[in-house]
């Protein structure tokens, strides 16, 4: 059994208790622990990841947040700079699901968060589980 910290930018409340349910729930299917943190927005995302992988409590963590498109360039910066973020501990060998939603309007997070629609959270803790089974494969 491995544990996983879900990191929530708690943002949008209703949509992330959505895409949490769902990567809560893909994780306990498969039978690990599972804990939550949330942090500000999406751009505190991968430095909380990077502090608790530092840690060592963990196995496995999954990004979870919601960025909506405005009427100015912020939505890119934290778009791009929230997935860069993770992609970088990714290539440090962090398994993470990136389950942060970047999206035109609430209509298309509310299809993507829904776990009976796209299950997005659920699609992301079912990317970390990937994620760390390579980890794992790899290490030797």
């Amino acid at each position: 059994m491995a544990r996983f910290l879900i990191v929530e930018a708690r943002f949008y409340d209703h949509l992330n208790d959505m895409l949490v349910d769902g990567a809560r729930s893909a994780l306990k299917r498969s039978g690990h622990e599972v804990e939550i943190l949330s942090v500000p927005g999406a751009l505190e995302i991968p430095g909380a990841i990077a502090m608790a992988a530092e840690s060592g409590q963990y196995d496995g963590f999954v990004a979870i947040g919601v960025v909506i498109r405005g009427e100015t360039y912020h939505f890119e910066i934290v778009a791009g700079e929230s997935a860069r973020g993770i992609m970088a501990l990714t290539m440090d060998g962090i398994a993470i699901g990136n389950g942060i939603l970047t999206v035109e309007n609430e209509d298309q997070a509310l299809t993507r968060a829904d776990k009976t629609q796209k299950d997005k959270g659920g699609e992301a803790a079912k990317a970390a589980l990937t994620m760390l089974e390579l980890q794992e494969r790899f290490a030797g």
